[in-house]
């Protein structure tokens, strides 16, 4: 916001010198942020949506509140994992972040 401001009170191009010159760094700016921010944050939504789309009976999950589980059921928005202890949790898929096949705590 700020720097729109200062762009507009820059005032207009000196003689000689395209408008474009004086909006370049803006739309560098945002190019940048668009490549550093925006765009890796989206791929992570799309691989996380994946992995919770494709998780099936037996999968070896972690839960955000660090619960590691086995995946017994899986309906169409929650998940009943089989925890240490044969103890069953019926949990949201939006609640799984990981899979801890290669993460699970050993006894």
């Amino acid at each position: 916001m700020n720097d729109l401001l200062l762009v507009l009170l820059m005032g207009p191009a000196k003689e000689g010198q395209s408008p474009l010159t004086s909006l370049l760094p803006l739309i560098l700016i945002i190019v940048v942020f668009y490549f550093f921010m925006i765009r890796p944050q989206m791929k992570k939504q799309k691989d996380l949506r994946k992995f919770r789309e494709g998780i099936k009976n037996g999968d070896k999950i972690v839960t955000i509140g660090g619960i590691y589980g086995k995946v017994v059921e899986v309906a169409e928005k929650t998940v009943i994992i089989e925890v240490e202890g044969k103890n069953r949790l019926k949990v949201d898929k939006t609640a799984l972040v990981i899979d801890s096949s290669g993460v699970m705590p050993q006894k």
